[in-house]
């Protein structure tokens, strides 16, 4: 069975039907890669208070760390900025090609 990326349509209509039920949402977005990046800038992550998820900004790397720091952003409302960075020689334990760096962006999503 391959597992696909939503659209980016279905991650936000996710979103918004999350937040429409009441629950507490956090997106996550790829703002800045250099070297290698699993994932394209713009690539988003949804979260919901539940721990339900949807979408992705690393292809599972950084992913564990991303809804964690969601999370906190549901709790305090406060935006964060993540940076991960990956030197060549560490690149393969993580799954990626060659070394590279990653900023996303969690917020949480308001009405």
């Amino acid at each position: 069975m391959t597992s696909e990326i939503p659209t980016d349509d279905a991650i936000l209509r996710q979103a918004v039907d999350w937040r429409g039920s009441g629950k507490s949402v956090a997106i996550a977005t790829v703002v800045n890669t250099w070297g290698s990046s699993p994932r394209p800038i713009g690539s988003q992550l949804v979260v919901n208070q539940d721990r339900d998820f949807i979408g992705s900004v690393s292809g599972g790397c950084i992913e564990g760390a991303v809804i964690e720091e969601a999370f906190k952003v549901m709790e305090s409302g406060a935006p964060s900025l993540l940076e991960f960075g990956v030197t060549d020689e560490m690149a393969w334990e993580v799954g990626l090609a060659c070394g590279g760096t990653v900023e996303v962006f969690v917020e949480r999503l308001d009405q």
